[in-house]
Formats: structure tokens, C-alpha cells, sequence
């Protein structure tokens, strides 16, 4: 069991932290620099991985359309929606917002791999769309916040779980099975950084540095942990209890993030704000208990 229990402990609480390291990104650099900057370390330490683990890093003809379908969909815009939405509202309610990613992943998965819902899938979803507006209906009663800020920040997330799930689904293909995991990878990460650095070339300008010995270490601690490691424990978990079982680190990164977010961020609770992560998180893992097919891992 502790080939099982100690790598879903380990990817779920590193999961969870990524979004209050990210929220110390943003200052003197520019996120799309971060992100370009983040998936360039992550993309050259996947493809060693990958090297010495295989021996080798071809990539077949007919793959290719999967490699940059996840690296722009999944490395790009979905990273580059998550560090805007960071700008206008909590990293906390951010991930708890970003937990909802099973709702289009699932639709898109029926629709493409014709995976259907099941009907306790259907009644949790419900379950956590109610907890979100328990906790957006907070954020837009508190006089100090700005309404738009708060949809802005709901939209960039939005539009990052819409492009996390086309990609997670794109990995999900038959194509996408017939080449190991960890190369694929390390060319859709090498996409995402060469689109990243032209995007960051096109919106910021010139390469910008931040001296903070704080800022590289939370870059490190991105790329080499959040982007390659978890990817790395979480696929043998799934192969050896289920994606269902696995999946469920989905419902518990969110509570990680929100404990963060209280403690660093300052996020102030009230009786509606609790109801509404408790139906938010139950509602997740009542859909997760009934999802059917594979379930990728979380974004970040």
C-alpha cells in the first residue's frame, strides 16, 4: 500500500500548494514570462526523464497532432488563464473553481470517446456548481471587492479548464496510447514552452528577471515538482487503483489550497462561504464516484 498511499499523498499536497506558489509569481515578471520560464525548465527535465528512462525520444508522425494539441491547449492557455484569474481573485478559490474541471472533461469525453455520465456524476455536479455560487455570492457581497475583477477572474478560470479539459481528453485517445507517457509529455511540455516565450515575447516584451532568491525557488518548485514529478507518481497510481480512486486527489486539492489561502492570503470565512466549499467538494467526489472512464490529472 505505501506504493500507493505515499505518491497520492505526495501529488495531492503538492497540487494543492501550486496556487499559492504561483500567486508569489506575479510581481516584477510578467506571468506569461513565468509561465514561459516554468515549462522551459519543466520540458528539459521531462525530456531527460524520459531519456533515461526509454532511451529514446522519437515521437511517431501521427502522434505529433497530440503533442501540440496538449501543449498548446494544456501548457499554454490553460496555464496562462490560471495566472491571470490569479490576478483578480484568490489562488484558494481559483483551485476550488478549477475543481470543476471534471464537469467539461467528462462532456468532452462523452462527446469525442463516448464515455456517458452516470447519473450520480450528473447529481454532483449539481451538487458542486451550487457550492461555487455559495462562494462567488460571497466574494460579490463584500464591499472592499471589485464585481468585475471577480468575473474577470472567473472567466480566465473558466477559460482555462475549457482548454485543460479539450487537452486531457486529447491524451485520453487511442493515439495518444502509443508512445510512453513521459515522452509525449516532454514534447507536449517543449511545445508549450516555445508558444509560451512567443506569447511572452508578443505581450511583455524582452525577457524580465526577478533577483528574489524566492521567486526561482517557487519556479523550481513549479517546474520540477508540480509540472514533472506529480505527473510522474500520479500515472502508476492510477494504473494501480483505478483512475476513479486516484481522481479522487481532484476533491482534496481544493481544501489544500483553501487552508493556503487562509493562512497566506488572508481569505476571511463566513457560515455561507463554508456551505459552499462543503457542497463544492462533496458534490466533486460524489460525481468522481460515478464517473466512468479515465480521469487525467489536474492541470497544475
Amino acid at each position: 500500500m505505501r506504493t500507493v498511499i505515499l505518491p497520492f499523498i505526495t501529488f495531492t499536497l503538492i497540487w494543492g500548494s501550486t496556487w499559492i506558489v504561483i500567486k508569489d509569481q506575479l510581481g516584477t515578471v510578467p506571468a506569461p514570462w513565468s509561465i514561459a520560464y516554468r515549462f522551459i525548465i519543466a520540458a528539459a527535465a521531462m525530456a531527460l526523464w524520459a531519456r533515461v528512462k526509454h532511451g529514446d525520444l522519437r515521437l511517431p508522425r501521427e502522434v505529433w497532432p497530440v503533442a501540440l494539441g496538449m501543449g498548446i491547449l494544456q501548457f499554454s492557455v490553460n496555464f496562462n488563464g490560471v495566472y491571470a484569474a490569479e490576478h483578480f481573485i484568490t489562488s484558494g478559490l481559483v483551485a476550488t473553481l478549477f475543481g470543476l474541471l471534471l464537469i467539461p472533461n467528462s462532456l468532452i469525453g462523452w462527446a469525442m470517446l463516448g464515455l456517458r455520465p452516470t447519473r450520480p456524476f450528473v447529481i454532483g455536479s449539481a451538487i458542486a456548481v451550487a457550492g461555487m455560487a455559495c462562494l462567488f455570492a460571497v466574494e460579490f457581497g463584500k464591499a472592499e471587492v471589485d464585481d468585475a475583477a471577480v468575473l474577470t477572474g472567473i472567466g480566465w478560470t473558466l477559460l482555462a479548464v475549457l482548454a485543460a479539459a479539450f487537452a486531457n481528453n486529447i491524451g485520453a485517445t487511442r493515439r495518444a496510447q502509443d508512445v510512453p507517457l513521459l515522452t509525449l509529455l516532454a514534447w507536449a511540455m517543449g511545445v508549450g514552452a516555445v508558444v509560451n516565450t512567443v506569447v511572452a515575447m508578443v505581450l511583455s516584451g524582452a525577457p524580465v528577471i526577478d533577483p528574489r532568491p524566492g521567486y526561482w525557488l517557487g519556479l523550481v518548485y513549479l517546474a520540477l515538482f508540480a509540472s514533472v514529478l506529480c505527473f510522474a507518481l500520479y500515472l502508476p497510481v492510477v494504473r494501480k487503483i483505478g483512475p476513479g480512486k486516484a481522481a479522487y486527489s481532484s476533491a482534496l486539492v481544493p481544501i489544500v489550497a483553501m487552508a493556503l489561502s487562509t493562512l497566506f492570503e488572508g481569505y476571511e470565512w463566513s457560515p455561507l462561504a463554508a456551505l459552499g466549499a462543503l457542497l463544492a467538494i462533496g458534490g466533486m467526489m460524489v460525481a468522481l464516484a460515478g464517473r466512468k472512464g479515465p480521469v487525467p490529472p489536474p492541470a497544475d
